[in-house]
């Protein structure tokens, strides 16, 4: 909705009437480009020769936004802040002539703007690396004021901070402010690139493709969980958004690649929480002639190689804890992670007798629950949060993996395993189900669920079904959360901390 004068701030109305001076002046207010070249890091980084050596001077040419400023006069010092952080900058009116520093620069330049300088970089005699401006362009005309903190002595001498832009709603909501005024904020996003980055070299390095499959299916599948709906006007039908990549990449293996990836956005229709997002992100691995026990060594293997390359040690501090990603990782079935919390052993248990378990235990459950969603509530509810260092929880009942290979020799089981870190899960992996007469019966038996009211069992897809009639080979298959490995690897509480743009409740 477009704004009027009444609801303009006093500060947004004087930028506005800045704004036509500048035009007056005859002045483009948003010009087209300029040439940089350089950021203020790489002249932070790179000391020039002391004021007085005037010949080997670097010339540079930087633009980004002023945020703050000092006048004295005929001459004034600003930060300037690009992507990389901030550099001083010292403007004088003999320099960038008298229009450009008494009007421009003095009257009509608010903190927030964005401007381009080029000139020589020095040391002041306060041994602060500064460009010396030559030459000064607007480039940006900002009409709104950026909540820039302001720091006050009180009577008592003990420094106080106002209008600092810090609370976490109207962070997560304005991030474009929040990147501007809490630049530290960046740096979380530059590791989680650079863990992304990480992991599709090592996975690409083992000689893997990285592919992409459909985000709208006609059948969604590959994960217990609600999906969200849509319609396709032209072809008159509906189409969910992926809750999982895994069937289609299993057509890949099918098809015959033997290492397929893929990161991806995936939907859930689910709850919220500071470890759950509607939208999130995470990257599935399918290699064939594998099985579960390669995949764990797999996973571990990379994720030191990750943690190693982001923080130089695999030894990371998390919220109160250290976390030490060395590998190998502690292994350890389900059932006895279960045994050795609770007391309580589940194997061979009936429904009936998980379900009163639960209740002992004080895990609330249904009617509607099956064996394996009641064993998945009691881990969830008395082991998960306990498990701090990285740890393989393996062997899962088969009722909770219907799309995992019965394991070898446990009855009852699968080969499957969770990386559990941080009280938390951040991978799922099995040794993939290629039978096709199993794999069906154990669809059907989730559609059977989902009738007696589970809403995130799995539908039967016959699509998938004929795929795997004509051979999968022996398959590892995995799923690694990326938000949640980067929330631990950047120390960071909450999954929105590590979305640029978390979805939030509407003002």
């Amino acid at each position: 909705m477009k704004e009027t004068e009444p609801s303009l701030t006093e500060q947004a109305r004087f930028r506005r009437e800045k704004l036509e001076e500048i035009r007056g002046m005859g002045l483009d207010p948003y010009p087209y480009e300029f040439e940089t070249d350089h950021h203020a890091e790489e002249i932070r980084r790179k000391p020039e020769l002391p004021e007085g050596e005037e010949p080997e001077r670097k010339r540079v040419r930087i633009a980004g936004r002023i945020m703050t400023r000092r006048i004295m006069g005929k001459a004034a010092f600003f930060n300037l802040q690009d992507q990389s952080g901030t550099i001083q900058v010292y403007i004088r009116r003999d320099d960038v002539g008298v229009e450009t520093y008494n009007t421009l620069f003095k009257k009509l330049i608010d903190l927030g703007d964005i401007v381009g300088v080029s000139g020589f970089v020095f040391t002041t005699r306060t041994g602060e690396l500064t460009v010396h401006a030559e030459e000064f362009v607007l480039l940006t005309k900002t009409l709104r004021p950026l909540p820039v903190a302001k720091e006050v002595e009180d009577e008592q001498g003990n420094k106080v901070t106002y209008d600092a832009f810090a609370d976490k709603e109207h962070r997560y909501r304005q991030r474009y402010l929040d990147l501007i005024v809490n630049p530290e904020v960046r740096e979380v996003f530059v590791k989680r690139s650079r863990m992304i980055q990480a992991m599709r070299d090592y996975m690409t390095g083992m000689g893997y493709l990285e592919v992409e499959t459909p985000i709208l299916q006609p059948i969604y599948g590959g994960a217990a969980a609600r999906p969200f709906e849509t319609h396709h006007n032209t072809l008159d039908m509906k189409l969910y958004l992926r809750i999982a990549n895994e069937l289609y990449l299993k057509r890949l293996i099918i098809g015959g690649f033997e290492g397929v990836f893929e990161f991806g956005k995936d939907f859930r229709n689910e709850g919220m929480s500071r470890f759950h997002n509607p939208e999130f992100t995470q990257v599935e691995l399918y290699v064939a002639y594998k099985d579960y026990e390669w995949m764990m060594g797999f996973v571990e293997q990379m994720i030191e190689h990750v943690v190693t390359t982001i923080h130089g040690t695999t030894k990371i501090p998390v919220g109160e804890h250290e976390i030490d990603f060395k590998t190998p990782w502690r292994r350890v079935p389900m059932l006895e992670a279960i045994a050795e919390e609770t007391g309580k052993d589940l194997s061979g248990m009936s429904g009936d007798e998980i379900r009163q378990a639960a209740r002992d235990l004080g895990v609330p459950v249904d009617n509607t629950m099956g064996k394996g969603k009641l064993i998945d509530e009691i881990f969830g509810e008395c082991v998960e949060d306990k498990l701090i260092q990285p740890t393989f929880i393996t062997d899962y009942p088969i009722e909770m993996s219907p799309l995992a290979k019965k394991h070898r020799s446990r009855e009852g089981l699968v080969e499957r395993f969770e990386l559990i870190c941080n009280g938390k899960e951040l991978c799922n992996a099995f040794s993939e189900l290629n039978d096709p007469v199993d794999q069906r019966q154990r669809l059907e038996e989730q559609a059977r669920l989902r009738s007696a009211g589970d809403e995130e069992a799995m539908v039967v897809d016959e699509d998938f079904l004929k795929a795997l009639e004509y051979g999968m080979p022996p398959t590892a298959g995995l799923g690694i959360g990326i938000d949640r490995l980067a929330m631990i690897l950047t120390n960071q509480e909450s999954i929105r901390d590590v979305l640029f743009f978390p979805h939030m409740r509407p003002e």
